[in-house]
């Protein structure tokens, strides 16, 4: 039961409470964006660049920045856990 909570976690290198925070990271960041789009389509004046800088962000830290520990490959990358 356990492994359900720390499977995923170890595999971007993360123990549960620095995934935990990181995560945590990501949604404060999400919550800001998309406030700025609610609010730029009150007002199309307003945070004309706030929701897409976000994205722009997220994007990096998640995808570009990322160091994901490689996946098992087993023998010759070829019979995976072996």
């Amino acid at each position: 039961m356990l492994r359900a909570f720390t499977d995923h976690p170890e595999t971007v290198g993360e123990s549960y409470g620095e995934h935990l925070v990181s995560a945590s990271g990501f949604a404060a960041t999400m919550f800001a964006g998309a406030a700025a789009c609610l609010l730029h389509g009150l007002f199309p004046f307003a945070f004309q660049t706030g929701g897409s800088r976000r994205i722009k962000a997220l994007h990096a830290r998640m995808v570009t920045a990322r160091h994901r520990r490689p996946e098992p490959q087993g023998v010759m990358g070829w019979a995976e856990g072996i």
